[in-house]
């Protein structure tokens, strides 16, 4: 039990560096520069096993990923998980559509959000959490080229702000 905490080593979960016990696999840093987001959700992911394989070796491209709904149901599109380099003729569609695990009142809330005001769903991030594959889904509005220009220069701002204040 040396060098590990108590309770991760008892729980047996991954630790992260936030403490949160969740293990990152991926993330979209680019939705958050294509979009505002303006909510987010936390969505269960229904994966075959050498899908779970491949994202534990961080094979996960997000591109042109989105959340679509149709029947009442939430699916995942164009999210693109490698195949298993070991998976053979069991191996899985890279670009199959994936349902996501929401309960009804979350789906329903999201649809009419979508439908009443254009917005979209993106993922937002990949993770495990206590073994389990999560999606966190953001519901979000286009940024326009001035707004995208805007938040490089607070960015940049801060980030000089930052290097003044630890230079001296």
């Amino acid at each position: 039990m040396t060098g590990r905490p108590a309770l991760a080593y008892l729980t047996g979960m991954a630790t992260a560096q936030d403490g949160s016990g969740h293990k990152q696999i991926a993330s979209n840093r680019k939705a958050w520069h294509e979009y505002s987001v303006l909510d987010k959700v936390e969505a269960g992911l229904v994966l075959v096993g050498t899908e779970v394989k491949s994202l534990r070796a961080g094979r996960v491209n997000f591109l042109d990923a989105f959340v679509s709904i149709k029947d009442r149901e939430a699916w995942l599109v164009k999210l693109h998980i490698s195949p298993y380099d070991f998976g053979n003729r069991m191996n899985h569609d890279p670009l199959r559509r994936r349902k996501l695990l929401l309960h009804d009142y979350e789906i329903l809330k999201l649809e009419q959000k979508v439908k009443e005001k254009g917005l979209t769903i993106v993922p937002l991030s990949l993770y495990f959490s206590r073994g389990r594959v999560k999606v966190e889904i953001g519901l979000c509005k286009g940024k326009k080229l001035y707004d995208k220009r805007e938040t490089l220069a607070k960015k940049d701002a801060r980030r000089d702000l930052e290097r003044s204040l630890k230079g001296g």
